[in-house]
């Protein structure tokens, strides 16, 4: 188990106490502790070891993508240096509808010289947020352990953990991911939608360059995405029905090729797939609430969304980035961290732009998941219109960028 600065005999009071060490929860720790919050990460697993440099250089291949606004947040923070040397910026986005002619194509030359993101794999991400708050006087891991017992006063709560020891904490938050325990024992219900769709996960190799290429093609059966990845790699989000799906992953390595090159194309040359493949099922999910008492969600835990655009990550990002100016603005003012009155404000902040991208997801999903005619002209129509017509475009690149509405200060660069 690890633990810093945890005393083994006296219960210990942290400011917030953040259950999941996700990439979430530890991009969350770092935020607050940064700005003087004293905090403790709680993580079933144990994060070291997840963490390890030498294990975690066996290839995985899942990657998240970063807007650019979020990117911001990480790079005031301090935290990009530890993993830029391993993102790809997105020069392009390359929009199509199946193999149509027609294509939506975003270019970042359009709204300046900075990239409209970049696409991070999780391993380099974990090592790197793990680097960053396993030292930091502010944090303390406590991994592996999980609440089993929760019992809260007028000014903190108390929390009791499986390995017998207490702890407590003026707010606690819930990072644990779209299966949340914690988020079922605080009595927070969810809402979902299943899709009946299958997201085949994987990593290519192809013989020529994307350029920092993003592509994302729309077929009836499902979207399939080719996000840019260093040296000549890309990640691939390939989503069918389940049981074609199933059959896929079931195919041998050069069997899947071949299907992987039927969607892919030969536009990149000769393409291949490494290391592992992974299926998820498909669903979007929103909790009823956010908050209960000394209480809150974020990340996955609060909302979890179709990855059409590639926005999940970013989603969490933003909570991040909202929940953090929040806390250390009542902070400053000596006020409550874990009191309704505080929380409200992250709540407003957050909960509409997250139900409305989440629909705005299941929109786009249902619209290209279909070969019905009339739709499927329309939707053609739709996407030469957007090309052609500069503003409303430049909109469009403006969300993908994560830079539109009231943002937090860290998502415009700026320190809290």
């Amino acid at each position: 188990m690890t633990e810093k600065a945890l005393n083994m005999t006296h219960e210990q009071n942290y400011d917030v106490v953040i259950s999941g060490g996700g990439v979430v929860g530890m991009t969350l720790a770092y935020a607050l502790a940064k700005h003087n919050i004293t905090v403790a990460i709680i993580e079933y697993t144990d994060m070291a070891q997840n963490s390890d440099k030498n294990k975690v250089a066996d290839f995985d291949g899942r990657a998240y993508a970063i807007s650019y606004a979020p990117y911001n947040m990480l790079r005031t923070l301090g935290l990009w240096d530890r993993i830029e040397q391993n993102a790809q910026p997105i020069n392009d986005i390359h929009i199509t509808d199946g193999m149509a002619p027609v294509f939506l194509h975003f270019d970042k030359t359009e709204l300046g010289d900075d990239p409209l993101g970049f696409i991070v794999e999780v391993r380099h991400l974990t090592v790197g947020l793990y680097d960053a708050i396993s030292d930091h006087k502010n944090i303390t891991i406590i991994s592996p352990d999980h609440i089993v017992d929760l019992k809260n006063t007028p000014s903190k709560s108390e929390i009791t953990l499986n390995s017998g020891k207490t702890i407590s904490c003026t707010l606690l938050v819930c990072a644990e991911g779209r299966r949340s325990p914690l988020r079922e024992r605080m009595g927070i219900k969810i809402q979902s939608i299943d899709y009946n769709q299958t997201a085949i996960v994987t990593t290519v190799k192809h013989a020529l360059d994307h350029d920092g290429t993003a592509y994302e093609r729309f077929y009836p059966s499902g979207p399939f995405a080719m996000l840019p990845l260093l040296h000549k790699r890309s990640s691939i989000i390939w989503c069918e029905p389940p049981e074609l799906a199933e059959t896929i992953m079931t195919l041998s390595d050069e069997a899947f090729d071949a299907e992987l090159t039927k969607k892919f194309g030969t536009f990149l040359g000769d393409v291949h797939h490494l290391g592992q493949r992974w299926s998820y099922p498909l669903t979007s999910q929103l909790a009823n609430d956010y908050l209960a008492d000394r209480f809150c969600l974020i990340g996955d835990a609060a909302h979890g969304i179709h990855p059409i655009a590639g926005q999940g990550f970013n989603l969490g990002l933003r909570d991040i980035a909202a929940l953090t100016e929040v806390l250390v603005d009542a902070k400053r003012l000596g006020g409550d961290l874990g009191s309704e009155f505080t929380l409200e404000r992250y709540v407003r902040w957050r909960r509409t732009d997250n139900n409305l991208l989440a629909l705005g997801m299941d929109g786009l999903t249902r619209l290209f998941s279909n070969d019905i005619t009339p739709v499927r002209i329309a939707r053609q129509v739709g996407l030469e219109i957007v090309g052609q017509i500069l503003p409303l475009k430049k909109f469009f690149m403006r969300h993908a960028r994560g830079s539109v509405g009231k943002l937090p200060k860290l998502l415009k660069g700026e320190k809290i």
